[in-house]
């Protein structure tokens, strides 16, 4: 393993991390409605579940799924449902205030979120295997593959911690709340359309 592949790897993550989808989306409204410290945790959930797909891309599940597609299939179906399950709550508490809750209660739920939203989504782990598969030898070491997962986790983390900065900021919040139904809603909307997607998307 070389430099080369660690880098080009990195502008892939970076590509897909900033793509419109159900992470991006939740990390945005933690980081708006929550401030950073929420932002950043949520940030954290997301990261290590993503790594824990790429872990599981490296030990072969994407071709395990492959051979066993009933059990793509089942994930592919609870992931989907659970997206439209966060859509629609969303929408239903678009015009309602915000919450306050306990920090440390806040902390974990927003934790647990970040982690089941990528979780939901099966398709992480075959789009890791093909990355990988296109990136990386296929002869590397374990303990290189140690490093491939802490490096993505790591540009989750920077990342995510980034988009909390720059979200957490008083004129940030005070815009979001002052649009939150409309935010709120276009959020959901999109959430639900990924849902359904993911449901009825034969691939």
């Amino acid at each position: 393993m070389e430099l080369t592949h660690i880098i080009a790897f990195n502008l892939t993550l970076l590509a897909a991390i900033a793509s419109p989808g159900p992470a991006m989306l939740v990390s945005i409204k933690a980081s708006l409605t929550g401030g950073f410290r929420q932002g950043v945790i949520t940030g954290a959930g997301l990261g290590l579940m993503a790594a824990v797909w790429t872990s599981l891309a490296l030990l072969g599940l994407g071709g395990l799924l492959a051979l066993f597609p009933w059990a793509y299939l089942a994930m592919k179906i609870a992931g989907a449902i659970y997206l439209i399950w966060i859509a629609v709550g969303m929408w239903r508490t678009a015009r309602a205030p915000l919450a306050t809750t306990n920090a440390q209660v806040a902390g974990r739920q927003a934790f647990v979120t970040g982690l089941s939203v990528n979780l939901a989504n099966p398709k992480s782990v075959l789009f890791a295997s093909a990355v990988l598969l296109v990136i990386f030898p296929q002869d590397i070491s374990l303990s290189e593959k140690a490093f491939v997962v802490a490096n993505h986790l790591a540009v989750e983390l920077i990342c995510y911690t980034g988009f909390a900065l720059l979200l957490s900021t008083a004129p940030a919040r005070d815009g979001y709340l002052r649009l939150k139904p409309i935010f709120d809603r276009i959020a959901a909307a999109v959430l639900g359309a990924l849902g359904l997607r993911l449901l009825l998307d034969r691939s």
